[in-house]
């Protein structure tokens, strides 16, 4: 495979006609090395348009354990439009990809990863990757008081919830954006909070699907 040649068709035939036009983006893109946050057994698949599994067998996918399609990062990450003197919390690692990217954006990522082997790979990857201002601590992000490391200019949850989690959106500094795939397939939508002088604002600019998170609430779909 020519590695350069798969890594440019998925920027122009996967990313850019997504609305990906942000050329700080799509640069950065382009200079960090996809293939390298992915698992040997589907290195040849590092630039395809899908969810890539972690973990062998087919639970990975049911436990959220994947790297989300480029496509779909891509987006998030012009959405969020991330700063160099911003603090950034990641809820669900996985290999560490987004975490490489949120980390050339931003002064200092923390990124968490419920599981944790995962959560070790991910951080040799980012180290050998170059990317020292990210941390991976090996915690559940649902069910973690994580208000002493608070509060935060992004949030980012790589992977979906049925809905908005209160507590992540109390760690949010004013001007602090929160971006989640939230709903129920076959149609979630990418939801995207801003923290304003007069509360939150929310918005829902695509549409995508994307694995659950672990253990964030999962109401009743059925009302009376």
């Amino acid at each position: 495979m020519n590695v350069e040649q798969a890594r440019f068709n998925m920027i122009e035939q996967q990313i850019r006609p997504w609305d990906v036009l942000d050329a700080h983006v799509l640069d950065l893109l382009a200079a960090v090395r996809r293939e390298d946050f992915v698992p040997p057994a589907h290195r040849a698949l590092a630039f395809a348009d899908l969810e890539i599994p972690l973990k062998p067998g087919e639970q990975a996918v049911a436990r959220g354990q994947v790297m989300l399609a480029p496509r779909v990062e891509a987006r998030m990450l012009q959405d969020l439009q991330v700063a160099k003197h911003e603090k950034v919390l990641e809820i669900g690692t996985g290999s560490g990809f987004m975490a490489a990217l949120l980390g050339h954006r931003a002064q200092r990522v923390l990124s968490l990863e419920i599981d944790d082997e995962l959560a070790r790979t991910a951080h040799a990857n980012l180290q050998r990757a170059g990317v020292l201002n990210v941390e991976v601590r090996a915690l559940d992000g649902a069910r973690t008081d994580l208000s002493a490391h608070g509060p935060f200019d992004v949030i980012v949850l790589s992977g979906s919830v049925a809905e908005l989690p209160d507590a992540l959106l109390a760690l949010l500094k004013p001007g602090g954006r929160l971006m989640a795939i939230v709903g129920h397939e076959p149609v979630m939508r990418a939801t995207l909070v801003l923290r304003t002088d007069n509360g939150l604002v929310s918005s829902q600019p695509w549409d995508s699907n994307a694995p659950r998170l672990c253990h964030f609430p999962e109401p009743s779909r059925f009302q009376f």
